[in-house]
């Protein structure tokens, strides 16, 4: 029978409901030693935590992290808070020596990132940061390909992440639904945001990145902040694009922007290697496509792998051969993994330290636009 783990989330926005509908999912579809337990919603307004409270199934609300934090019947303290809070609620729940699950990126900083290491660690918590295209089957069987081998020698690595919601001008920044936009609350913009996601799916894949060379735009340069009703200047960055080195000698390309019209959430990534090539494009996130220089030349050419058999990443927990799956169970998984993790006494991928070298690609990422230069991950 399977034993209780408490869980508290801070934070009652779009990640807040994506964590808590995996929370509620994951032993239906999965056999697991810990039971998660919603005990407490931590938001503001109170009216809105006593909503998402009642819509999403919690025991109880808070309106104070540190209350929640504080509490005895807490075990897991899951942070989906603007990136600008993440450090102070880590390092109060560490000390109190809570189980965390972050929502990423890290922190603001490496410096800050550093911080959070550095209190899980001496804390001994389990800890984990919710990159979640990780656990998309496709990208998982990805993983697997690359390290059997079957691509040879890596030659390139290029990924996107393109969206188009910020190009109005009269769109405001800050408050609840528009810190992206808050250089203050988010520290960038779609470095920190996008390609974030991109950098941590191919320091997976493929390994460090030794240096990177970047430039970025802000397009806007001034918008009207919300919380001041002031017309007030944009501090982030609205599109990035780098090369990059990686250690094991391939070249890397990634590009992120909100400002590619027809585009709400295109992510892709491609790899070529040696002898064969893999690619992923998350409006079809249940493919992965493949190449393979070996097969017969008359019909040699790019295969769709549906990803939906038993014998696939995590696809044995759902349905029968042939019915896909979708975004939100990236997070179903990631909980499964974490559980198991915990269960175990083992760390699950990618630990605040794993999050810490993406922290570490955007931050050279974002100098690097700023000097012109080259610089050292």
């Amino acid at each position: 029978m399977s034993k209780p783990l408490n869980i508290g989330i801070i934070g009652g926005g779009f990640m807040g409901r994506t964590h808590s509908n995996a929370y509620r999912r994951v032993t239906n579809f999965f056999d697991l030693e810990y039971q998660p337990v919603l005990k407490a919603i931590c938001a503001l307004p109170e009216d809105a935590a006593r909503s998402f409270a009642e819509r999403w199934g919690f025991e109880s609300f808070e309106t104070d992290w540190r209350k929640l934090i504080a509490r005895d019947d807490i075990d897991v303290v899951d942070i989906c808070l603007p990136n600008n809070l993440h450090r102070e609620v880590a390092i109060a729940a560490a000390a109190a020596g809570k189980i965390i699950l972050c929502e990423k990126p890290l922190a603001m900083n490496t410096a800050e990132g550093q911080e959070m290491v550095d209190a899980v660690e001496k804390a001994g918590v389990a800890n984990l940061v919710s990159y979640n295209y990780r656990r998309i089957p496709a990208v998982t069987l990805a993983r697997q390909i690359v390290e059997s081998g079957k691509l040879g020698r890596i030659f390139h690595y290029r990924a996107n992440f393109l969206q188009d919601w910020t190009i109005a001008a009269d769109l405001p920044q800050g408050g609840d639904a528009l810190w992206r936009l808050d250089v203050a609350a988010a520290g960038s913009g779609v470095t920190g945001d996008l390609l974030a996601h991109c950098i941590d799916t191919a320091l997976w894949l493929n390994g460090p990145m030794v240096d990177v060379n970047a430039m970025t735009e802000t397009f806007i340069t001034e918008r009207t902040h919300q919380l001041t009703g002031k017309v007030e200047k944009v501090g982030i960055d609205d599109a990035c694009t780098f090369f990059c080195h990686f250690k094991n000698g391939s070249l890397g390309l990634f590009e992120a922007t909100r400002y590619a019209r027809g585009h709400k959430a295109l992510y892709t990534f491609e790899i070529n290697g040696e002898h064969a090539s893999i690619k992923w494009d998350l409006h079809d996130l249940h493919r992965l496509e493949f190449f393979d220089h070996a097969d017969d030349s008359q019909v040699r050419g790019w295969r769709s792998i549906h990803v939906s058999d038993g014998d696939h990443p995590y696809m044995d927990h759902w349905w029968v051969p042939g019915l896909q799956i979708g975004y939100e169970h990236s997070f179903v998984h990631q909980v499964a993994d974490f559980l198991t993790g915990i269960a175990k006494g083992e760390a699950v991928a990618p630990t605040f330290r794993d999050a810490l070298e993406t922290q570490k690609v955007c931050e050279a990422v974002l100098a690097s636009a700023k000097g012109h230069s080259w610089q050292q991950v």
